[in-house]
């Protein structure tokens, strides 16, 4: 925060205040100190809420909104872990479907329950939700 007050960049000063005013909220209305796994879900939910938007503002063709929320979305992304590569993803998938012994798609809430422990915040859990459906029914 102090690096973008110091540059005198208002946008990305901007964004940074709103993932510490929601962490602070988070804080507040639980009564506890958050842990870097809560922050990640926090930062993670904020996104989802930026992708949202892009796509609605998109289709009402408010390009300067769109345009201020994707930069929002890079900010947001620069604070989550290094995010995981394909061949990353689908060698947990695989493993998680061996260990649980998932055999089709009615199994995958079990699958999805287990990736989503390991890949928090590392992977795109809708991709991840196509990549175990697509694995399970074929």
């Amino acid at each position: 925060m102090k690096t973008a007050m110091r540059a005198r960049d208002s946008a990305r000063l901007s964004a940074i205040r709103l993932i510490l005013a929601a962490i602070k909220q988070k804080e507040v209305d639980e009564r506890v100190e958050l842990s870097d796994g809560d922050v990640v879900g926090i930062l993670e939910k904020m996104i989802k809420q930026r992708r949202e938007s892009i796509a609605q503002f998109e289709k009402a063709a408010r390009n300067d909104l769109a345009d201020a929320e994707k930069f929002e979305l890079g900010v947001l992304s620069g604070y989550l872990p290094q995010q995981l590569g394909e061949a990353e993803i689908q060698k947990e998938i695989n493993s998680v479907i061996a260990e649980t012994g998932a055999s089709g798609v009615k199994d995958m809430g079990k699958v999805m329950t287990a990736l989503k422990s390991r890949l928090a915040g590392r992977a795109d859990m809708a991709k991840v939700s196509a990549l175990v459906k697509a694995k399970l029914s074929g």
